[in-house]
């Protein structure tokens, strides 16, 4: 890497430790109830939901109850979502009348197909699009659908990781309960996401990020372009193949359609929340999404702030900083040594182009390496940043195509998502899908030891093992299975357009991104037809809350027990010795299962590409 490159990595992790502590800190005393005049605030409506009684009391939950009640939240969203969606072309449209503006371009109702799929995407905090966003959303559909679920899916994971630290730092509880999933929610929306998104949305609208309610705009181009567009039937609604899939023509001219929109208000919360769902199509490689250094690194640290300070967070509510610390070294040291590969795999090259005589050195003239795929204002460094950083949180979002990567440079985001997004992860599923993996480490150290494993004074049992195992084998189980099914049936096949072993990493990226809940894609695979959002759509579902539900029983579990006092023969899980195990535990344990479909996808494609004749 470049001494540009480790400039710009120092530079961005200084920034982002240095924020992300404070508001740690801050979301430790939200969640506690320690900010007093949030609590007055919150207080009516709290009453009016029949939360809390009038004397400020609220009762708490035991593991079932909070597990039912969000689930019944997310349902709820589910729903309302789709039916937005199958409803959009009922809105009013047009530039005239009072309402227009909220459907301008008189967008058509959405398949029930890409319905579903996108419903359960934005509710499981995945935010996979198989359509693009400005040539099907509208005004409304995108704020009252897509962004109040930027909202809700990522307060759904904060409050989870939030129950599972409660499980870990209180003593003997009598019904193990874990707070109150309705206040919780109420609590990180009202005090954490909604201030930090407003604050974000005005320094992405002063970088030049648009906002606003306009129609698309027409502009002249200089010379004729050609593009492609769906062929209308008489009634006006796209003409499809026997495939399902839209028959495109040809269009010549010298007009360019700008899309307009709400754009700022919905990337900060997108960023912020790891949710990654764009506004536009090619998310933030476009320039109205992304204009400038400053929009870059702006949405960047977003990505992965409240991963990082939801470890001081744990922290600061189990009572020792050190374990927070712990955490975050793990996290960061993994994250390096990605964003290191990456751009490594990158600068490389092509040797395929080399081989030809194309010269692919770095330059005064030429930034060097694969630029394939790869915005020249922001060039390999910054391209494989957020690469690593999207990947590493379950956000998804891009400012380049991971599809034109290296088949090893494409291949480390792919693991970094198969690792269960525990490398700062999404809000709130990275952390508990690390405490899994650190649960694991100490129960695999005590068999090494021959005694019973404890984390943070919480003895780990039989029955946090079996909670854990379930945690761990879920996800591989569907990202596995699903690209299976895909490459065996005629409906998987279908749309997978490149051949050989890059179209079977298109297929295991694509149910990798789905069952770990990150949403970006190697985007040659078409998948907006039937089969795959409905595939995909099922392991987003499961791959969330088949996550979620083991985790809130083993946070229940922890939470009736008594928290022993450390003795000599207690493991530290603060030091480096537990840091190294706990990377290990992740590398093997995470990454096993997915190593012979590494093998057959990107690896044997490094291996052909490198086979120059």
């Amino acid at each position: 890497m470049s001494a540009s490159g480790w400039i710009q990595l120092v530079v961005y992790l200084a920034v982002l430790f240095a924020l992300a502590r404070p508001l740690g800190v801050w979301i430790a005393r939200v969640m506690e109830g320690r900010f007093a005049l949030g609590r007055r605030i919150e207080a009516p409506l709290l009453r009016a939901a029949g939360v809390q009684g009038r004397d400020g009391t609220q009762a708490e939950q035991g593991w079932l109850a909070y597990t039912l009640g969000m689930l019944l939240f997310n349902a709820l969203g589910l729903l309302a979502v789709y039916a937005l969606q199958r409803l959009q072309a009922m809105l009013p449209h047009g530039p005239d009348g009072p309402f227009g503006w909220i459907n301008p371009q008189g967008m058509a109702a959405v398949t029930p197909d890409s319905s579903f799929n996108t419903a359960v995407s934005f509710v499981t905090n995945t935010n996979w699009q198989g359509y693009g966003g400005e040539t099907t959303m509208s005004y409304l559909t995108q704020m009252l659908g897509l962004t109040a679920q930027n909202f809700l899916s990522a307060a759904t994971g904060i409050v989870v990781v939030i129950a599972l630290v409660r499980g870990f730092a209180r003593h003997a509880s009598a019904r193990g309960e874990i707070g109150n999933v309705w206040v919780d929610l109420t609590r990180v929306t009202l005090w954490v996401l909604l201030p930090l998104s407003l604050a974000l949305a005005l320094m992405l609208a002063a970088s030049g990020v648009i906002q606003n309610f306009k129609p698309y705009e027409t502009a002249q181009t200089v010379e004729a372009v050609t593009w492609q567009e769906p062929r209308l039937g008489a009634d006006g609604q796209p003409v499809k193949d026997a495939k399902g899939e839209p028959v495109m023509e040809d269009k010549k001219g010298q007009a360019q359609t700008l899309a307009m929109g709400p754009v700022a208000s919905q990337l900060a919360i997108k960023q912020l929340g790891t949710n990654g769902g764009g506004f536009f199509n090619v998310n933030s490689a476009h320039p109205f999404e992304n204009p400038n250094a400053v929009s870059n690194l702006l949405q960047l640290l977003a990505i992965l702030l409240i991963p990082a300070a939801l470890c001081f967070t744990f922290g600061r509510m189990v009572g020792d900083l050190r374990q927070g610390w712990a955490v975050i070294a793990a996290m960061t040291i993994v994250f390096v040594v990605a964003l290191v590969a990456t751009t490594a795999f990158e600068q490389q090259g092509n040797p395929r182009l080399a081989a030809l005589g194309a010269d692919q050195a770095a330059s005064a003239t030429q930034a060097g390496g694969n630029m394939e795929g790869k915005e020249v204002r922001f060039g390999i460094n910054a391209s494989a940043l957020w690469a690593v950083a999207t990947t590493a949180a379950s956000n998804g979002s891009v400012n380049s195509m991971h599809d034109s990567y290296t088949p090893l440079g494409g291949a480390v985001p792919m693991v970094m998502i198969q690792l269960g997004e525990v490398i700062f992860g999404g809000v709130g599923s990275g952390l508990y899908g690390m405490l899994v993996f650190a649960v694991m480490a100490v129960f695999i150290a005590g068999l090494m030891i021959g005694r019973t494993p404890e984390y943070l004074g919480k003895k780990v049992e039989a029955h946090e093992m079996k909670m854990v195992s379930l945690t761990i084998l879920i996800v591989p189980l569907l990202v596995l299975g699903g690209s299976a099914v895909a490459v065996m049936t005629e409906g998987g096949r279908a749309t997978i357009f490149n051949p050989q072993a890059h179209g079977f990493s298109e297929v295991l990226y694509a149910f990798s991104s789905a069952g770990n809940n990150n949403g970006s894609a190697f985007a040659g695979l078409g998948a907006n037809t039937a089969f795959y959002n409905l595939m995909l759509g099922m392991a987003m579902w499961f791959g969330r809350f088949g996550v979620i539900v083991p985790v809130l029983a083993m946070a229940g579990s922890l939470a009736v027990k008594k928290r022993a006092a450390a003795t000599e023969g207690t493991l530290p899980t603060h030091g480096p010795l537990f840091i190294v195990l706990l990377i290990g535990t992740v590398g093997l344990v995470g990454l096993l299962n997915y190593v012979p479909a590494l093998a057959l996808g990107p690896v044997v494609e490094h291996l052909m590409l490198g086979s120059v004749k």
